[in-house]
């Protein structure tokens, strides 16, 4: 069976979200039966299918918006919410 396509928006978009510090508030969305990002009403939601477990789900989040931004995830760093929905991320440069 394929692997369904990630719904992504446009860097641009993602990046036009962030405050002039490059932090950007999510909101997750785990065990998912799709994964994707989408923008909504100004708000980013993260959907991954991963399970909330031992911080899996946080590292696909980390992993999809760094994919969305054509960045390696390394760059893409949590600032809070490790065990929370809401999560604040630092986008590079």
């Amino acid at each position: 069976m394929a692997k369904p396509r990630l719904s992504l928006p446009a860097p641009e978009a993602l990046r036009a979200l962030a405050d002039g510090e490059g932090r950007l508030a999510v909101r997750v969305t785990p065990g998912a039966k799709s994964e994707g990002i989408e923008i909504a009403d100004g708000r980013v939601s993260v959907k991954v299918r991963t399970k909330p477990e031992d911080g899996k789900a946080t590292a696909a989040v980390l992993e999809m918006v760094a994919t969305a931004l054509g960045v390696a995830p390394s760059r893409v760093a949590l600032l809070r919410g490790a065990t929370s929905r809401d999560k604040l991320l630092k986008l590079p440069d």
